[in-house]
């Protein structure tokens, strides 16, 4: 008996009469144990065989995997808002800047135990692989005093080489535009994805809507999911605040107010808007950017669409044939979010001013547009 087989006997008293009564048992046990041992050396403890009973396979894939394009304060806004909000199990992030997007990664992962969901990010497109809804945050910065629609060409070249690998690797998903200039980018995305109209969508006037809601709650002392109203149009300096329809608790405030919102309200409600278009100005000013309310806003798009809720937010979308808008353009709308993207789109009813501003808001989308290289 060889030294190693005397050593295994040792440890197994019952193999020692084997190994005398047939050597060639103890070499050929030793074989085997040394080849077991070399491609198991870190389960020869079996600690996972012990503490759990294989019934099944376990199942890898989710069907509310999101992927968000983009690592930056934006999409990690995002990608955080989705996450800590329970809106997905199953999020991916992909970016160019591998170390960053890793070093993103391995944070969340470190808290996972608080999030309950899998985190994973790729540089390669093939991680985005059967996403349900792809939110695409990447491009240029914004600037101080820099309007969105400058970045247009800029972050339309952007997206030509996005946009294709994710239609390629999830040519069933939804895809969410967060970028600036957002209407402008949404209609490119349409455009190079080929996609049915109700798959694209932007994220829109959700935020300035929200913004809206909160100066108004600020000034009646209440919360802002008691107060009701809208922004729409472009997400940008054309947005259309629509004083007709704002409410508290179905009281209308130009029935108690009929100046809300015009030029001669002493009161100056109109300012409300001015305070929003020149909202995000005033946040990249003091701290260099703004993330945090545009990462809840599309959270809450991205919750509607795989709760299916048919929840209704502002939302770009393709408004050619509504209130008499002719143009092949997006912008926010009242949309109606579920499984299968905008299922619908409300009509706002607008009176014949905020109908006027609408249509100016699409012919300066369109005019954008047509100067754009595709």
């Amino acid at each position: 008996m060889s030294f190693a087989t005397a050593i295994l006997a040792r440890r197994c008293p019952r193999l020692c009469h084997v190994f005398a009564k047939n050597p060639v048992h103890s070499f050929q046990f030793l074989g085997l144990y040394r080849g077991y041992s070399k491609k198991n050396e870190c389960i020869k403890m079996g600690t996972k065989d012990k503490l759990m009973k294989i019934i099944g396979e376990q199942c890898n894939t989710n069907e509310d995997k999101v992927t968000v394009v983009g690592c930056g304060d934006v999409g990690m806004a995002c990608t955080f808002s989705i996450l800590a909000q329970g809106v997905s199990s199953d999020v991916t992030m992909i970016d160019l800047n591998a170390d960053k997007m890793k070093g993103e990664m391995f944070d969340i992962q470190h808290g996972c135990l608080y999030l309950n969901a899998k985190v994973a990010s790729g540089t390669d497109y093939a991680v985005t692989a059967n996403s349900k809804i792809c939110v695409i945050t990447a491009g240029v910065r914004q600037k101080e005093g820099e309007s969105r629609l400058n970045l247009v060409q800029r972050n339309t070249d952007v997206l030509k080489d996005i946009v294709p690998n994710l239609a390629k690797h999830s040519p069933d998903a939804i895809m969410l535009v967060v970028s600036n200039p957002c209407d402008i980018l949404t209609w490119v995305t349409w455009k190079l994805s080929g996609f049915p109209k109700n798959r694209v969508l932007g994220s829109g006037t959700n935020l300035d809507t929200s913004r809206f809601r909160y100066y108004i709650s600020q000034r009646l002392g209440i919360s802002p999911d008691s107060v009701h109203g809208w922004v729409l149009g472009e997400h940008g300096d054309s947005s259309v605040a629509i004083w007709s329809g704002v409410n508290v608790a179905g009281v209308r405030l130009q029935d108690i107010h009929p100046e809300a919102g015009s030029d001669n309200d002493p009161e100056n409600w109109k300012g409300v808007h001015k305070d929003v278009v020149q909202s995000a100005y005033d946040v990249i000013k003091l701290k260099g950017f703004t993330n945090w309310a545009i990462g809840l806003c599309a959270s809450a798009q991205v919750k509607s669409i795989i709760r299916n809720s048919n929840k209704i937010h502002p939302a770009s979308t393709y408004v050619k044939g509504m209130l008499g808008i002719t143009d092949d353009v997006f912008l926010s709308m009242p949309c109606v979010l579920g499984r299968n993207g905008v299922s619908a789109v409300i009509d706002p009813n607008l009176n014949s001013e905020e109908l006027c501003y609408m249509k100016y808001s699409a012919a300066k989308m369109l005019e954008v547009a047509s100067g754009l290289k595709m």
